[in-house]
């Protein structure tokens, strides 16, 4: 078998670069599957950088009981695909468990590629919203993209109409452009009494796919009484809230991350019936990632780039 080609970060804080290796042999229930396209996530750049950050200066340096119920994203050992071991940035990947294998026929490769991260992260933070009492609006914060994912998955799993915020007037025009009804720019002056004010009281659902000081603190500011916030950004920072803003607000908060395996059978079902609109892509060649990432860092990739080998 020929040998395997990766895109290996060998130092953090520095480029990627090539490696060469042998091909891996799978053991026991692993498979070995070959990699034609593969999604860069803005996640990527922090695993590069070799922290998140917790705000105030401080950095998070990166068979147990949640695996066994499913929750595999909540597992303490993060055995997360090039994260802790070897990931889809080469030529080939070694699976853990055949179970992890989804059918994506007839949907487009590039399209089923991003959907198992990006697309389910971005699934799962929306269907916290589902079937809550209070369903007149939504909001989606940060517009990359998970944030455009999650555009074209609320107009699949949602009856009201979609707003959307972004710093960026490109990403903006994107997602109007792809379904969303009205685009705010949270740098504008008075942008929140405009928006309580056409909005009656603010959103009854808002996700935050930015996760930043600056995006929560909007969030709190949009988000109408009784409404729920769901935080999947991993941006970083710290956040603060008055307890009776909280209180008085009777507001909910919550973190999400990724998603669990049903959750993206659920998600597969979803796109391969047909329900979801494409997202913005670009595809790139796998040899070119350090340069999307350094593209990525830079603010100036609207939608997913997908890297092809």
């Amino acid at each position: 078998m020929a040998p395997m080609r990766r895109q290996s970060l060998v130092k953090f804080d520095a480029p990627l670069c090539e490696t060469i290796v042998d091909t891996p042999k799978p053991q026991g229930k692993e498979v070995l599957v070959r990699i034609e396209r593969c999604g860069l996530c803005h996640s990527d750049l922090h695993i590069q950088d070799g922290y998140a950050d917790l705000g105030g200066g401080k950095k998070l340096d990166s068979q147990c009981r949640d695996c066994l119920n499913g929750d595999e994203n909540l597992c303490v050992k993060q055995r997360f695909l090039g994260v802790a071991i070897d990931g889809g940035f080469a030529t080939h990947v070694l699976v853990p468990d055949a179970k992890y294998l989804l059918d994506y026929d007839p949907l487009p490769v590039n399209q089923a590629a991003t959907l198992m991260c990006s697309g389910v992260t971005a699934y799962g933070a929306l269907k916290r919203l589902v079937d809550r009492p209070r369903q007149r609006n939504l909001l989606l914060i940060g517009l990359g993209g998970v944030g455009m994912m999650g555009l074209a998955f609320a107009q699949a799993m949602f009856k009201q109409n979609i707003a959307v915020a972004d710093l960026s007037p490109a990403a903006r025009d994107a997602a109007l452009k792809n379904g969303a009804t009205v685009a705010y720019d949270p740098s504008e002056a008075d942008v929140v009494k405009r928006i309580l004010k056409e909005t009656e009281g603010g959103f009854d659902g808002v996700v935050d796919f930015a996760g930043n000081e600056k995006s929560m603190a909007f969030a709190v500011s949009a988000v109408a009484r009784g409404g729920k916030i769901v935080v999947s950004g991993l941006m970083g920072g710290n956040f603060s809230l008055p307890m009776v803003q909280w209180i008085y607000k009777r507001m909910t908060i919550e973190g999400f991350m990724v998603g669990t395996l049903a959750e993206g059978h659920e998600l597969m079902a979803l796109a391969r019936s047909g329900k979801i609109k494409p997202t913005p892509m670009k595809e790139e060649p796998m040899g070119d990632v350090q340069k999307w990432i350094d593209e990525l860092r830079a603010g100036k990739v609207v939608g997913r780039i997908v890297l092809k080998n």
